[in-house]
């Protein structure tokens, strides 16, 4: 794959995923966030498993497995996207993203206090550089929004789902995984709305283009590309470009919703997206060993 291409593919899927930011907050108008945040990965879950189904991929025979899909699809769906939803009724979609693209972060943390995960330095430096970023991004206040710790929440989730998934997700063929745990997670979204919120929708053109958009570009479309550069790339560094996705977060929302962007969620946004790029940074090269095997430097 060309290098055109390559850098081609990581835009339209970053994108994808920081613009669902502003136009998630546009369906607000007219969907509750629980239940737009429902609708969008009940639908996405459905079509992908309908997907894996006829493709014949190979599902979990066992009830323990099933079990382990709930779970990760309640962090990393029900938790993360409707911690991000909520919030976006009192905080600006840039500042959403931003929280929310912190989850690398807490995973190293996370990581090193539950699963005795080790870390360099330079991880270690990029965590609290990210820190330093979010209290810039939200203007050296320490009294937070509501929406502010669901910011945060929504990162929290994300964080924990990703260590399960590194725990569990050898277990599955990874667009199972995917297509279920979207499903289940739509389904608990979908359960929250009609138990917790007041259910408001409004069916017109627009709001059906905007369930439609977030489930099958900002989902599915964004999904497989992802996993292609995955597949073809080297995953540590194709992480590393994660950090895109806040920036087209924050640009969405002032495109989007003329969001004004100020200079502490400027800079702290940069410092955020460094620190989350050295934690992402990858291993030392290794040198070659007497025996002619290699060893990690």
């Amino acid at each position: 794959m060309s290098k055109a291409v390559f850098a081609l593919l990581v835009v339209i899927t970053t994108s994808l995923m920081g613009s669902s930011f502003a136009i998630g907050k546009i369906g607000l108008a007219y969907v509750s966030p629980l239940l737009l945040v429902g609708l969008r990965f009940a639908i996405a879950g459905i079509l992908m498993s309908l997907f894996v189904i006829l493709y014949k991929r190979p599902h979990p025979k066992k009830n323990g497995d099933w079990f382990r899909i709930v779970v990760i699809g309640f962090f990393q769906t029900a938790g993360v996207m409707g911690a991000i939803f909520l919030s976006l009724r009192t905080i600006s979609a840039g500042q959403a993203s931003i929280l929310t693209f912190m989850n690398p972060l807490l995973v190293v943390i996370f990581g090193a206090l539950f699963i005795g995960s080790k870390y360099r330095l330079i991880q270690w430096a990029g965590v609290l550089l990210g820190f330093v970023g979010v209290f810039i991004t939200l203007g050296g206040q320490l009294h937070f929004q509501f929406g502010t710790l669901l910011g945060f929440s929504a990162a929290v989730s994300w964080a924990i789902a990703t260590l399960l998934i590194n725990r569990w997700g050898h277990l599955f063929d990874t667009w199972v995984l995917t297509a279920y745990q979207m499903l289940f997670g739509g389904l608990i979204l979908l359960l929250g709305s009609a138990f917790l919120e007041q259910t408001h929708l409004v069916l017109n053109p627009t709001s059906i283009f905007i369930v439609l958009w977030l489930a099958v570009m900002a989902s599915i479309v964004q999904f497989a590309v992802w996993f292609f550069l995955l597949k073809e790339g080297d995953p540590g560094k194709v992480s590393a470009f994660l950090f895109l996705a806040p920036f087209f977060g924050v640009v969405s929302g002032w495109l989007l919703l003329d969001e004004h962007i100020g200079l502490s969620l400027l800079s702290g946004g940069m410092m955020i997206f460094l620190g989350i790029f050295l934690v992402n940074w990858p291993e030392p090269a290794t040198r070659r060993a007497p025996s002619g095997k290699t060893s990690t430097s």
